[in-house]
């Protein structure tokens, strides 16, 4: 699944963010909740949220919040400015 360079995307060479599984050591995507070599349940990181710098979905219907990628964690579509 992955290797020593991660877990890429075999068209684009896109590189998917990965977490380590604490019980084996296996790379696993980021969002999984068990391991694909082991199958613990993988913690999830907590992480802290920046409510003031947050930007919406500009869907205009969508209640997802853009990611990092510049695209939203929910619908998917690329933010095209403010929200409708």
């Amino acid at each position: 699944m992955g290797g020593r360079n991660g877990i890429r995307c075999p068209k684009c060479d896109y590189k998917f963010p990965t977490a380590l599984c604490e019980s084996c050591g296996a790379q696993n995507l980021k969002e999984s909740s068990y391991c694909c070599r082991c199958g613990m349940e993988l913690v999830e990181e907590e992480t802290s949220v920046d409510w003031e710098s947050r930007r919406l979905c500009s869907d205009g219907t969508c209640i997802g919040v853009i990611n990092e990628q510049g695209v939203c964690n929910s619908c998917g579509k690329a933010y095209n400015g403010e929200p409708e």
